[in-house]
């Protein structure tokens, strides 16, 4: 794609590094858009207060990769506590479209004044809508994205199930409604470590195989369904470990309850903490195979663009978006079973072939999925958007 003599300045609005939040998605569209188009990034100063936020506060990355490019401009004023900035925001960005990132219900009250200053601006709001429903099922979050889904002109969603949801849920025309896929978070596998120094670090042989829960731990993730079925493939393939690695937001007693009463602590390896952005490749470095068990899930899982990104096989429940990281429907299992988790577990484990397979088509996922791609689609609705909103 080339510029127009006159090129469209897309100004978005989420998060980026230091900050955490949906910052990794954020940052390799904003840098991919970039690349065809100029690209102002409204971002926060101060995005929560710590009460919201599991463990007391949520602390800053400073281990992400550089953004430095000439298309983009970076605005972090966005204060939760001060809505002049808001409002600053809103009036002074410069953007001819606004393209929201929305996920988080905090949010709500700084999204509306900035879509509304845009609206008053006569300038088209497009949405990318990462949950369409919340993950805990919280009604309020259906209430409040209602209302602020009356200022989109379009909404970009990951999977079909979100764009029934938005069209069922929320009474949006299915032509208003394009699905986009989460790309790959390929920026995290450059560092190139060694894999047996690695499993050295966590005290691994090279002859185990290593099975990985990575990600915030949230019930709804399906954690005790992996644990128990790594129980039963640790009975009959020993020379196998877990690891689970993410920030928790319950509490951590059942999970260890039940690794205790299934008599498999010593094979489990733990990290009950948030990964810092250049420590995530350490973890799926280490593993020969993914774990996505969830209970239930609406979207595209950001566990999964990291680990089609470093070309890992993948086991996932069908549930949301998670089959379409795998392309052997031999490796979707259904959710809440852990006995067929750990029948597909054992499958792999048991026939190296089955792994290579499985990582040549995290390869050719991640390949479909590329940011350029997932551009090109963004860039025509933005097109299609102004023309259809001329200032």
């Amino acid at each position: 794609m080339k510029f127009t003599s006159q090129p469209m300045k897309i100004a978005l609005v989420g998060t980026l590094p230091p900050l955490r939040g949906l910052s990794s998605y954020c940052r390799e569209f904003a840098m991919a858009l970039a690349d065809v188009r100029p690209v102002e990034f409204i971002s926060f100063n101060k995005l929560y207060p710590a009460s919201l936020y599991p463990g007391g506060g949520l602390k800053e990355d400073g281990s992400f990769p550089s953004m430095a490019h000439g298309n983009l401009a970076v605005r972090r004023r966005l204060c939760w506590y001060n809505p002049l900035t808001w409002v600053m925001e809103g009036f002074g960005a410069h953007g001819d479209l606004l393209h929201a990132q929305w996920w988080s219900l905090p949010l709500a009250p700084i999204y509306a004044v900035l879509c509304l200053c845009f609206k008053l601006r006569k300038k088209p709001i497009v949405f990318t809508v990462h949950n369409v429903m919340h993950h805990e099922a919280l009604p309020i979050f259906k209430t409040i994205s209602a209302m602020l889904f009356h200022f989109g002109d379009h909404f970009i969603v990951h999977t079909r199930q979100n764009q029934q949801q938005l069209m069922k849920q929320y009474g949006i025309r299915p032509d208003k409604i394009s699905i986009i896929a989460h790309g790959a978070l390929g920026f995290w596998s450059s560092k190139g470590e060694s894999r047996d120094l690695i499993r050295r670090h966590f005290g691994l042989s090279p002859d185990e195989k290593v099975l990985l829960f990575f990600g915030a731990i949230r019930y709804y993730k399906g954690l005790n369904t992996a644990i128990d079925a790594f129980a039963r493939v640790h009975a009959k393939f020993p020379k196998c470990r877990l690891i689970i690695a993410g920030k928790l937001w319950e509490p951590w007693d059942r999970y260890q309850d039940q690794i205790e009463q299934l008599n498999v602590s010593e094979h489990v390896i733990t990290h009950l903490d948030y990964v810092p952005a250049d420590e995530v490749a350490t973890y799926f470095t280490a593993a020969d195979l993914v774990l996505l068990p969830y209970h239930h899930f609406d979207s595209q899982s950001g566990v999964g663009s990291a680990a089609v990104a470093f070309g890992k096989p993948l086991i996932v429940t069908r549930t949301g978006g998670l089959p379409d990281f795998v392309l052997d429907q031999r490796w979707v299992v259904p959710p809440r079973n852990s006995a067929a988790l750990g029948d597909a577990i054992l499958a792999c484990l048991s026939d190296n072939r089955n792994l290579d397979n499985m990582a040549r088509d995290s390869k050719f996922v991640a390949d479909r999925i590329s940011w350029p791609e997932i551009v090109q689609k963004t860039n025509e609705i933005y097109d299609r958007i102004c023309s259809e909103h001329p200032n």
